[in-house]
């Protein structure tokens, strides 16, 4: 799976293309212009070097989408969950922020219409009737801050655990959660719809690239309940197990259950679950880990040319990992995690002599 996105050095477009598994960078070219039409001749450029992914990653810039329709029609492009949570996300900070300003300007008025009622002068009256009809308003604004606030929040809530997780929820399940989920959010659209309205158009259009990891998750794990000789639903309940907390009583007594129906089984499935929920991809997580990178590299030049940028992905496909999150990474280079096969040290390979120490 290849994950695509695009970068800016100076208002220059820089197409970058990067296979998710081995963070093999194989497209890093600026440009002038990141339209479909770009994209598509960069895209037959890399299938003539044997480019030919399962599928690809990307966010919602309709120039990479057209270009890969053009360069590679029969290929899935799936939406990346990150962007779309990314866009939800803000959008519960600001209501729950909203509403604590609701709250706290509540409390002020009422403290200070008390203060007054305390006071009781003839001369506050009109006073004291302003802030009596400034209390109201802030209640009704407090009345539909709050709820709006929880509600959204809970429904981001669902789409992250539930929708865009990677459990045992069957695919049907997950587009009518994800549809309830839409309808809500539309729904108290018109109380916020400059921060609302966004959300729900972006997620209404693109639910089918969203949830393209969860079609191919159920493909995935009616393969793997074929090969068992198990029902799906076992296999399911594997997956879900792996999410539950290891202190909490009802994942050790689902294992219990599935220990003693699987028995001798239950170790072979439980690791082939677990491998298989390692490779799922519903990010472009990778593209931007390498657009961070190469920030640091484009902050030195003013103006980056096609000779820099070819030495700079060699550079970064040749390099061996110092350290990394996956152990089978670590003194490994992308180009060899790419290959399975070793290479020289990058300088060697360039022509020069490799440097030692006396």
């Amino acid at each position: 799976i290849a994950g695509l996105d695009e970068i800016f050095q100076k208002r220059q477009p820089v197409l970058v293309g990067a296979d998710i598994r081995s963070t093999y960078c194989f497209l890093l070219s600026g440009e002038e212009q990141r339209d479909g039409d770009t994209w598509a001749l960069r895209l037959l450029e890399c299938q003539d070097r044997g480019f030919a992914p399962k599928a690809t990653i990307a966010d919602f810039g309709t120039g990479i989408r057209a270009g890969q329709e053009r360069a590679m029609p029969g290929v899935p492009c799936r939406g990346d969950v990150f962007h779309a949570l990314h866009e939800i996300t803000p959008v519960v900070t600001f209501l729950e922020n909203r509403a604590y300003d609701t709250i706290t300007a509540h409390d002020k008025l009422e403290r200070k219409k008390t203060k007054l009622q305390q006071q009781g002068r003839r001369d506050q009256r009109s006073q004291l009737q302003a802030v009596s009809r400034k209390v109201a308003a802030a209640v009704k604004e407090q009345a539909k801050a709050i709820p709006l606030a929880d509600d959204v929040a809970v429904l981001a809530c669902w789409l992250r655990l539930d929708v865009f997780a990677v459990t045992g929820l069957p695919y049907a399940d997950r587009t009518a959660l994800f549809d309830f989920i839409v309808a809500e959010l539309q729904a108290r659209a018109p109380l916020c719809p400059h921060r609302l309205e966004p959300v729900c158009t972006l997620l209404q259009n693109h639910r089918d690239q969203l949830l393209a990891f969860a079609l191919q998750l159920d493909q995935d794990l009616t393969d793997l309940a074929a090969e068992f000789a198990v029902p799906v639903a076992i296999v399911r309940d594997l997956l879900d197990l792996q999410a539950l907390d290891k202190r909490q009583p009802r994942r050790w007594q689902k294992e219990t259950a599935l220990r003693e129906h699987l028995r001798g089984r239950f170790h072979p499935m439980e690791q082939a679950v677990r491998a298989l929920s390692e490779k799922v991809v519903r990010a472009s997580s990778i593209i931007e880990n390498i657009n961070s990178r190469l920030r640091n590299y484009f902050f030195l030049r003013r103006e980056i040319g096609s000779g820099y940028l070819e030495l700079l992905q060699f550079f970064l496909n040749h390099r061996r990992f110092l350290r990394s999150e996956h152990p089978e990474r670590v003194d490994q280079s992308p180009a060899e995690l790419l290959t399975g096969q070793p290479h020289l040290h990058w300088l060697e390979m360039l022509g020069y002599n490799r440097p030692c120490q006396n």
